[in-house]
């Protein structure tokens, strides 16, 4: 079966969130609904050397598995339901990014069918597995962007991507403003959290 990579420019940014319920009611007032809960395993990959985070760089292996039921909460076991499919993700900086306050990359993904496959492929290039993490990720589309509420072990978080002014609109009608952006990666967060709670980073990881 052949593959289709899609290659976009990612900007995006991320808002922590403390009241989950507040939150849903506004985006309800936005007139958009979510989509299916889905629960992430994600490992990233990367050279002995690790090239590719000094480089800003990402190689991503994501296997998503839906989950029953709608309620957001912070579960102690990851749910296990239905069917899996996995992405294989690569993200570069973008180079000529013109807009500080978001964070950008050139994003390219592509649905691989066998993740335990293409997870020994990968490793026969020579990378080696690094960070793991996993989350709930509810998404909801709004016109022109797309808002992803993660729920992960060291707090939830809505991740909102689209156009810059697309962004600002939707993140002010929650409530936010431009001073609660959030460009870091999911790694530098669990990184912050660790060094607050005087714990050694490792994965982040709902049984840890």
């Amino acid at each position: 079966m052949a593959l289709r990579a899609l290659t976009i420019r990612e900007v995006e940014i991320k808002l922590r969130i403390t009241d989950v319920a507040a939150l849903l009611e506004k985006i309800r007032g936005l007139g958009v609904r979510p989509g299916v809960r889905i629960f992430e395993r994600n490992i990233l990959y990367d050279t002995p050397e690790s090239d590719f985070r000094g480089r800003g760089q990402l190689l991503r292996l994501r296997t998503e598995t839906p989950v029953p039921g709608s309620s957001l909460h912070h579960p102690s076991r990851p749910v296990r339901y239905g069917s899996s499919r996995g992405i294989l993700t690569s993200k570069i900086p973008a180079l000529d990014a013109k807009h500080p306050r978001f964070k950008e990359k050139i994003e390219t993904e592509v649905i691989v069918p066998d993740p335990v496959a293409w997870k020994r492929a990968v490793q026969k290039l020579g990378l080696r597995e690094g960070f793991r993490y996993e989350k709930y990720r509810t998404s909801f589309r709004f016109r022109r962007a797309h808002l992803d509420l993660d729920e992960t072990p060291v707090g939830v978080f809505l991740e909102i991507e689209g156009p810059p002014a697309a962004i600002d609109r939707i993140a002010g009608r929650l409530g936010f403003s431009s001073r609660d952006y959030i460009r870091a990666t999911y790694w530098y967060l669990y990184v912050a959290y660790c060094r607050r709670a005087r714990r050694k980073p490792t994965n982040m990881l709902f049984s840890a």
